[in-house]
């Protein structure tokens, strides 16, 4: 069984693809103890500690782990344009600099890097791919959708596929791992009535956000159901239609849905368990601590599993094939 070290694990959004396609989870780590905790109750053989990794010593822990693959997800939110505006950190996006110990120290034979395809204008993005390949690796920079995957969210990720035996990857030998067909954000809406919707025209309603719905309307009709789409880049008015990927989840609680009850717009906002469902999860993966605003938080942040997943085959593959090869 393919064995993986999970560094800035989040909620094992990640990790749940890699367990689907048969590896296990042996350390985890995060800094923030929402997502430990998270972690802890979906992979509970994993040892999982919450730290920062520069506060931790990978040599002792290579003493009890040398897993087949060191998954790594630092910070994003310097590299992100979600931040819009706001001044990046420098600090924040070393953190993708702080692998390098660990692989030094577990000297893994795979290494994956995911973060936002801004990462690639960061001036020091040359440099971590040259530390890496001087380690040894064939450099795999990728950029995927999840929505070529068969998850229900178009989001866009860069991903370092690092192999020290120089196995090369490209996006279509990903893609021909799977054969799962697109799915529309329809496919994650929950019509159980649960979550209660008010009116769209009601008192205190921002006008904002009645412009964007009747952007939507004015293109799609009345009585066609629709996602209004908060904040990041407004480059579809600000709304979109069910029947394509959600666009991408957040940290912020980021999508409406407006339903009708005869010639009567409603609206509420997307709940974690859908967006859970737009992150390709599945039904074992639960997210059992912390607010609604954490729990939409822990999406934001995490990695579409059916992604991970895929990349995790291809890793299997090329195992098998060695194994074949040798026999």
């Amino acid at each position: 069984m393919i064995t993986f070290v999970d560094l800035f694990c989040g909620g094992g959004f990640g990790a749940r693809g890699a367990v689907s396609a048969g590896a296990k989870p042996i350390l985890a780590v995060d800094a923030w103890d929402l997502a430990t905790d998270t972690y802890k109750s979906n992979f509970p053989a994993a040892e999982v500690l919450c730290s920062p990794i520069e506060k931790l010593d990978p040599i002792a822990l290579a003493k009890r782990y040398m897993p087949d693959v060191l998954l790594t997800s630092p910070e994003c939110t310097s590299h992100s344009i979600a931040r819009g505006a706001k001044p990046s950190c420098e600090k924040s996006k070393e953190t993708a600099i702080g692998i390098i110990p660990w692989i030094e120290a577990m000297n893994p034979r795979w290494l994956i890097v995911e973060n936002v395809n801004r990462m690639k204008k960061w001036g020091r993005h040359q440099e971590l791919i040259s530390t890496i390949k001087s380690y040894g690796y064939e450099v795999n920079d990728l950029v995927l959708n999840a929505a070529d995957f068969g998850t229900p969210q178009a989001r866009k990720r860069m991903f370092l596929i690092c192999d020290r035996e120089g196995t090369a990857i490209t996006p279509d030998d990903l893609k021909a791992l799977h054969n799962r067909s697109n799915k529309p954000a329809k496919s994650i809406i929950d019509y159980s009535g649960q979550y209660k919707s008010t009116p769209l025209y009601k008192d205190g309603r921002a006008l904002a956000t009645i412009e964007r719905a009747e952007r939507a309307m004015k293109v799609l009709g009345q009585g066609k159901e629709f996602i209004i789409v908060y904040y990041g880049s407004d480059y579809a008015g600000g709304w979109q239609s069910l029947d394509s990927p959600l666009r991408t989840i957040t940290t912020l609680d980021r999508f409406g849905l407006v339903t009708w009850k005869g010639n009567t717009p409603y609206l509420r906002m997307l709940q974690p368990s859908e967006l859970m469902k737009a992150m390709g999860a599945g039904s074992k993966h639960v997210l059992p601590h912390g607010s609604k605003r954490n729990k939409v938080k822990l999406c934001g942040n995490g990695v579409c599993s059916p992604v991970m997943e895929i990349i995790f085959k291809k890793i299997s593959q090329a195992y098998a094939s060695e194994m074949e090869i040798a026999s």
